[in-house]
């Protein structure tokens, strides 16, 4: 639990911009690997990012060892900070990983087979929706696009909110009256024609007919 709250605290600590030399070398670490997959496989990217990182530390870990030999440094390695630190998880943060997976992919099943098979005939027509949707969104773009699309968006829309936040308050505030009014209005309307009298139904000819002869009877 402690690391993934610490994991979603450095998550929101770059969306926000708060570290901004952190925040800008992992958003242009990102849009520069994502758009480097349209051109090339990702084995390809990996490899070269691989290979970008290992010649500045060579090269400083040359650079280290020459000060050493000269007797200019005690020894002190470039890295050791990175090599010190404990990435390995204990029995117990493995346990609650695997746990908090399998409930996500436990979730996304019951939900999708809820959906498939129309537990809820609205959900599963906003389903229907959304996929009729996706269709035209998979012709017009690959999911490389949506995926930088949204690394922007991610990295762009918390700091435009952040400072634009008293005009989108005050949009947003605007478009909830406007679709109250609509609403209020719709109902008003379903009120109306739903409170109106019924037409009284027209009485049938052959009951004419016969209660004619019968005034006639009484008469004679």
């Amino acid at each position: 639990m402690c690391v993934t709250f610490l994991s979603a605290a450095a998550v929101v600590d770059l969306v926000y911009w708060r570290n901004m030399r952190k925040t800008c070398v992992v958003f242009t670490g990102l849009v520069v690997c994502l758009v480097s997959l349209f051109q090339l496989s990702t084995i390809t990217v990996l490899s070269h990012i691989c290979l970008g990182v290992m010649c500045v530390t060579f090269s400083l870990r040359l650079y280290y060892k020459l000060l050493e030999l000269l007797r200019w440094n005690p020894g002190v390695h470039p890295f050791q900070s990175y090599l010190d630190y404990d990435s390995s998880l204990t029995d117990k943060d493995t346990v609650m990983l695997v746990e908090e997976v399998v409930l996500l992919i436990a979730f996304a099943v019951t939900e999708i087979k809820r959906l498939l098979f129309i537990d809820s005939m609205i959900d599963s027509i906003k389903f229907v929706v959304l996929l009729y949707l996706l269709t035209y969104v998979g012709v017009l773009a690959n999911g490389l696009t949506l995926i930088i699309t949204a690394v922007i968006a991610i990295f762009s829309l918390p700091l435009l909110y952040k400072k634009q936040q008293v005009r989108i308050r005050r949009v947003v505030r605007a478009v909830k009256a406007f679709v109250k009014k609509i609403k209020n209005l719709c109902l008003s309307l379903y009120d109306s024609v739903r409170s109106s009298p019924a037409p009284a139904p027209a009485p049938k000819p052959g009951s004419i007919a016969v209660a004619a002869p019968k005034q006639k009877a009484k008469s004679k």
